[in-house]
């Protein structure tokens, strides 16, 4: 049984990447020809829809890979990972928007105070005590 504050961080988390892959297939055509048009994108190789897809996939990845090590392995070091991650990811975001229209901004700017919120839940204490006892050989009475 997992606590509440891991199933918050479970649909708050998994709901922020939903929503990236919504606003990546929505944008896909202002995004190529955002690398198209620049030449140092371009002259390195970049600019091509396999190099893009395959960046996503590599991204959505490692996302995918960290909420299974934080959600069903109570991995703590998968959780101070996704938390340098996502704050260098909201530090870096004003220049990130400056870009970008505004629609692929507002929804930028809700998937990040998702994962922000996602992360709050991996801080309350029944996540703490999950993330000390782990999934195996709790007390399901820590919960209640």
């Amino acid at each position: 049984m997992r606590p509440a504050s891991i199933t918050k961080f479970d649909q708050l988390y998994l709901g922020a990447m939903a929503l990236g892959i919504a606003n990546t297939v929505l944008n896909y055509d202002n995004t190529m020809a955002q690398l198209e048009a620049d030449p140092a994108v371009a002259a390195a190789g970049m600019a091509g829809p396999g190099f893009m897809l395959a960046a996503t996939a590599f991204g959505f990845a490692i996302s995918l890979l960290l909420w299974f090590f934080i959600s069903r392995r109570a991995s703590n070091i998968a959780k101070w990972i996704l938390l340098v991650l996502t704050l260098i990811g909201t530090l870096m975001m004003p220049l990130g928007l400056a870009a970008v229209p505004l629609v692929q901004a507002v929804i930028a700017v809700a998937i990040t105070v998702m994962q922000i919120a996602a992360l709050w839940f991996l801080f309350r204490p029944d996540a703490k005590a999950w993330f000390e006892h782990g999934p195996k050989g709790m007390d399901p009475a820590a919960f209640e």
